[in-house]
């Protein structure tokens, strides 16, 4: 189903959650880490601990002469310490060694060790978390930062300057997405609900999906680049600030650091296209008049998801399997007993909840695994489930606690959070190989679908209700068909935020 829903198997504890995370003392999660029992993150000149102060763990995010923290280090802290700390604040903190080294000519050569891993952790900030930077406040310490720098070495000056240029274009090229999809997301919002009336008076629908496009690989390659163009717009900060607390030893911050902006609107123009695709595949389903149209409609859809298993885009298929799940759609006995669902059913087992959707980890595993060996960019390819990720972060954030009992930063959540993060990046950052079809890609996107009124009215109007409740239900639905003829209220199901989504699964 649509997201907006959930089976009660959904929440078993995701796998790799460690409950103990939360209530461990230091000393025994500092054993365990040391024992290979869990994640741990290495400091400076230590060995690997799971939790620190605050203060601790931005020294160890701060350069110096003879030490840089490690790669994983600085995104695993960069992408959770916006709980702690504002990013300008954590900026300010990275300069505080500039002051010390000074930019006079008897402390140049030490400026000279320094300064390359000064230019190599602002790199690895703006690539990674580029809307950190959006802030004027953000790219004045940068700047500062430059104009201490690089009089130093004429060398820095280029570097910093292409630091600064590539920033600037990500910052274009989010600003370019975020509107595109914004646009798309308010025209689906706004799509008419366009009710059956009556069997002999079909709707005035020019155009279904067998018409703009027959081939089922051809369809699941437009799906990936739809899945591909919203994934590549999400930070990975989004993760963070969908479920953002109040710092508990932060009596005076009672809003995220970022204060009341919004900071999630790709997370959730995700969950609106997701909704979107399931109730777009229960539209075309429903649609036809007669019931042979409407089973080969139903085979045409078996094959999409079968060719988005193949390829990787585990969340077109799961969208997919929900529009066809839908209780309109399963409803339609006869309709399905003239289409051939063998291959459904597998692909059903495929993405089954039980055991907290155990065969579809083992997939998604599978497919991670081909895409890291992988000689073709076709294969790739990873599009996880969309709401399980969202899910086993959630589970993550609420079963862990950020801090514990003795004020120390729990880092070793952040450490299991970034490494889920982490596989995310990558797979995000993937080019789809596939040629564009504007046509299929533009009806994907617009094409007029039925809410869940219109879907249950053109479900009855194809298949004659079977029980009492039915037939009052229909009664209702026609009487309401009748008198509006077009109803153009917005679609429900795309205004859902990803905070009311984490609240309707719970």
């Amino acid at each position: 189903m649509p997201q907006t829903l959930c089976s009660g198997t959904m929440f078993t504890t995701p796998s790799g959650f460690s409950p103990h995370l939360a209530c461990a003392e230091p000393e025994e999660e500092e054993e365990a880490a040391q024992e290979g029992q869990g994640p741990a993150a290495c400091l400076a000149d230590g060995p690997p601990i799971s939790s620190a102060s605050l203060e601790t763990l931005i020294q160890n995010l701060v350069p110096t002469a003879d030490y840089y923290p490690e790669k994983a280090y600085v995104f695993t802290f960069l992408l959770s310490a916006r709980l702690f700390i504002p990013p300008t604040e954590l900026l300010a903190r990275v300069c505080d060694p500039l002051d010390t080294v000074g930019t006079s000519s008897h402390l140049k050569p030490q400026m000279r060790k320094f300064g390359p891993k000064i230019l190599q952790l602002l790199t690895e900030w703006t690539e990674t978390f580029p809307s950190d930077f959006k802030e004027e406040k953000m790219v004045g310490l940068l700047k500062d930062i430059i104009h201490r720098i690089a009089p130093c070495d004429e060398a820095y000056w280029k570097t910093l300057n292409q630091v600064l240029q590539k920033l600037s274009q990500r910052l274009a090229l989010m600003s370019q997405g975020e509107e595109s999809i914004i646009k798309v997301s308010l025209n689906a919002s706004y799509i008419s609900d366009k009710l059956v009336a009556f069997k002999t008076k079909p709707p005035p629908i020019q155009k279904d999906m067998l018409s703009i496009c027959n081939d089922p690989y051809t369809l699941a390659q437009q799906l990936t680049h739809v899945e591909l163009e919203h994934l590549a717009h999400i930070g990975p900060e989004e993760f963070v600030q969908a479920f953002v607390q109040k710092d508990p030893l932060d009596g005076t911050r009672q809003q995220p650091c970022f204060g009341d902006q919004k900071k999630t609107s790709n997370l959730e123009a995700y969950v609106r296209w997701f909704n979107r695709l399931c109730y777009l595949v229960a539209t075309e389903i429903c649609m036809p008049a007669k019931k042979k149209q409407r089973a080969l409609v139903i085979e045409f859809f078996i094959d999409v998801a079968r060719e988005c298993f193949n390829i990787g885009n585990f969340n077109s298929l799961m969208a997919i399997i929900s529009g066809m799940n839908m209780s309109p759609v399963s409803r339609l006995k006869k309709t399905w007993g003239k289409a051939k669902t063998a291959k459904f059913f597998i692909l059903e087992h495929q993405m089954d909840p039980t055991g907290n959707f155990y065969n579809y980890r083992t997939a998604l595993r599978g497919a991670a695994h081909r895409s890291r060996t992988a000689n073709s960019n076709r294969e790739k390819i990873v599009i996880p489930f969309f709401s399980l990720l969202i899910k086993d972060i959630y589970f993550l954030n609420e079963g862990c606690a950020n801090r514990l009992p003795n004020g120390h930063v729990n880092f070793e959540k952040f450490v299991e959070l970034g490494r889920q993060v982490g596989e995310f990046i990558i797979w995000k950052q993937m080019e789809c190989p596939f040629e564009e079809d504007q046509t299929i890609l533009h009806y994907l996107h617009t094409a007029p679908i039925f809410s869940e009124d219109g879907l249950y009215l053109a479900s009855y109007e194809s298949e004659s209700p079977e029980n009492q409740v039915e037939k009052d239900r229909w009664k209702a639905l026609r009487y309401l068909s009748l008198k509006c003829n077009i109803c153009r209220t917005p679609l429900t199901v795309t205004t859902l935020s990803i905070h009311s989504f984490m609240s309707d699964m719970l």
